[in-house]
């Protein structure tokens, strides 16, 4: 955080606000921040990343944020406490976060910043160019895109006949779906296993080892985002080969990771959010893509694991940790 901002912390909720006596400057804007994880310094980042986004004067606006410290069923209640609060825009993470901001109301612009669901289908926007209503945001609805991850992973893995698929059930089966349909295609079989919360790690990296699986992906969810070393960790001591859609995952030493920058993006839930409190209509304002896609390999991680990554593999890298 900058230094001129301070965190209180009280029952996983989170307020900031700048030292600087609000009297004597223009007004500032006040900017709710929902998200289904725990409040920490990884999470800190991440705002920051925001803050950058919103810019001038967003480096100085208030940021009203609420943590739901994996306690799902806590979002609505925050999300109807940050429009109670008067809020003029909600940046909200992650399915959950979106579904209760969208119940709490229908005219405080919500820019969602959510990777694993169809906004139309789910009824947040009548279109991607149009959304119609209050909600708008970055989106990751790709379907090539799992189908890629999995293919990276059976590129890296070409004995892969069997694979683990760690799924948060509370991002939507939307992704589950494409890596079946990849899978099918590949002829790799999955074994899907439900991850709720940051304590049941453990035992599925557990119940994963005695599924003789040959390697393992993890689908896009907060819940993953904000754990890359523990991730890391698990999959180097199950010797698991591992492919994660977050950058974070292979450089605190996964084997692989295939997606967008997740500090980019929330820079660009930022930028969005800072055109919709100069005036941008939600309903007219466009819902964006991650613009920027990563390939990060570790090779001291598939050293461990003796993994020989192929040349077609690593011709394709963005990013090779040492």
């Amino acid at each position: 955080m900058k230094r001129r901002d301070f965190i209180t912390v009280l029952g996983g909720t989170v307020a900031v606000w700048p030292l600087a006596s609000r009297a004597q400057k223009p007004r500032k804007w006040r900017v709710g921040f929902l998200h289904p994880g725990e409040s920490s310094a990884h999470l800190s980042t991440r705002i920051d990343a925001f803050r950058d986004g919103l810019g001038a004067p967003g480096g100085d606006a208030e940021i009203v944020a609420r943590f739901a410290n994996e306690q799902l069923g806590k979002l609505p209640a925050m999300a109807v406490e940050l429009v109670d609060q008067n809020v003029e825009a909600i940046c909200a993470v992650g399915p959950p976060a979106v579904f209760a901001a969208r119940a709490a109301t229908r005219s405080t612009p919500i820019i969602a910043l959510d990777l694993e669901s169809n906004p139309v289908a789910n009824g947040w926007v009548a279109s991607l160019a149009h959304p119609g209503g209050n909600v708008t945001g970055v989106f990751l609805d790709l379907p090539d895109f799992k189908a890629k991850s999995l293919q990276f992973l059976r590129e890296a893995v070409p004995t892969l006949t069997k694979a683990a698929v760690l799924w948060h059930p509370a991002s939507g089966d939307l992704q589950l779906e494409a890596v079946r349909k990849a899978a099918s295609a590949l002829s790799v079989t999955l074994e899907v296993f439900e991850v709720s919360r940051t304590s049941d790690f453990g035992s599925t990296f557990q119940a994963v080892a005695r599924a003789q699986v040959g390697g393992v992906l993890m689908l896009s969810a907060p819940l993953f985002n904000s754990n890359p070393q523990l991730l890391a960790d698990l999959t180097l001591q199950g010797r698991l080969p591992a492919i994660n859609i977050f950058p974070d995952f292979a450089r605190k030493g996964g084997l692989v990771a295939y997606g967008p920058e997740i500090q980019s993006l929330f820079m660009q839930a930022g930028v969005m959010t800072r055109k919709v409190l100069q005036g941008a209509a939600p309903a007219e304002f466009p819902v964006e893509r991650p613009v920027r896609f990563r390939l990060v390999v570790n090779l001291k991680a598939a050293r461990a694991l003796n993994v020989t990554l192929p040349t077609s593999v690593l011709l394709s890298v963005d990013e090779t940790i040492e």
